[in-house]
């Protein structure tokens, strides 16, 4: 019996019992400091605060390209989005009305859905390639406002972002925001697991399993991809906020095609469709070149290997999408066989149309 038929084989309060010590361990990393995964180069619980990071980018980016199929190049520019609003609301270099930063972090989701709104209303009848070249312009764009709006400054970007009236950060050391981070990345993983669960996430999985197959079987397949698109968007641009808020400096430089790339490779690595696994996939992502400093110059050439070798030998990620039967249907196939339920191994991006 392998690990995941052994996890679903039990109870769900004996697979929170397990959850819940692993939850805290997870909390106190920062804390604790373990030898064995200490960075070298960088701080720990900084480092440990972009993994984080990393982690919640994936799982908005997962809900698009793995649980819809929709294949976004251009996820970075509503990161920038959520950066930008949480900069210009509370930036002593903006002119607008400052907001308590607490406050800029609903209001980013709000803004990149309505961003995710904008794009998705004309691009979401496209496929394939076409989908993902309208996505990487997107991205492009936002990048190339920030550098000549001027009320975006470009380079010279805003200073002590996320300060309050006199001044001081929200919080000032890295292992609060790593907390804040982790938090909400257990709350967006609650809601998107209910989600899955749900018509939504049933719609999903049709879309992105054969979407012409769907739309003949009467699933609404341009509103559900407009949904994927918006909720990806909104935790995108939370991830944003979070971001300009712990570094305190948001400019035009951390918006490029390679960031995008790079959230992507997490999704893809990790197993796009699996939350557990781009959550995986972000780790690898974000804290190898962290704790191998002295290989970090290779870190591009390095992921575009390993995607290679994973892509020839196991296409669907480390840990590949599984559509599992649901509540009673689970049940009714353990009484009818006897033992577990079937679980295919597609791939979430088995086919670009």
């Amino acid at each position: 019996m392998s690990i995941r038929e052994r996890w679903n084989s039990l109870s769900r309060p004996a697979q929170w019992g397990i959850l819940v010590p692993l939850l805290v361990l997870i909390y106190f990393l920062p804390v604790l400091n373990p030898p064995i995964i200490a960075t070298t180069g960088t701080d720990f619980p900084t480092a440990m605060f972009d993994v984080a990071r990393y982690a919640l980018v994936a799982v908005g980016l997962n809900v698009v390209v793995g649980q819809a199929g929709l294949l976004d190049l251009g996820y970075v520019g509503f990161f920038a989005v959520g950066a930008y609003v949480a900069a210009l609301f509370t930036s002593p270099n903006s002119s607008l009305h400052k907001l308590p930063y607490l406050w800029t972090l609903p209001l980013a989701m709000v803004i990149t859905m309505i961003f995710g709104i904008i794009l998705g209303t004309p691009t979401l009848r496209l496929r394939g390639d076409y989908l993902a070249i309208v996505t990487l312009g997107f991205g492009e764009i936002i990048r190339l406002l920030a550098d000549n709006v001027t009320p975006l400054r470009g380079q010279s970007g805003f200073e002590r972002v996320g300060t309050n009236n006199a001044g001081q950060p929200f919080y000032d050391n890295a292992t609060a925001w790593y907390w804040l981070t982790v938090t909400i990345i257990v709350g967006i993983l609650l809601l998107v697991g209910n989600l899955e669960r749900s018509r939504v996430g049933r719609a999903w999985v049709a879309i992105r399993e054969d979407e012409d197959v769907a739309e003949i079987m009467g699933v609404a397949t341009y509103k559900f991809k407009i949904w994927a698109f918006v909720i990806g968007a909104a935790i995108g641009g939370l991830s944003g906020a979070l971001y300009a808020g712990k570094l305190g400096f948001v400019n035009n430089q951390s918006f490029d095609v390679v960031t995008s790339m790079l959230f992507l490779a997490a999704v893809v690595l990790g197993g796009a469709g699996n939350k557990v696994g781009v959550l995986l996939g972000a780790v690898v992502v974000a804290y190898l070149p962290l704790r191998f400093v002295q290989i970090a110059e290779y870190n591009y050439l390095i992921f575009g290997i390993a995607l290679i070798i994973l892509m020839i030998f196991r296409p669907q990620g480390l840990l590949g999408a599984r559509q599992r039967l649901l509540a009673k249907g689970r049940q009714a196939y353990q009484r009818l066989v006897g033992r577990g339920e079937q679980i295919s191994g597609d791939s979430a991006m088995t086919e670009t149309r």
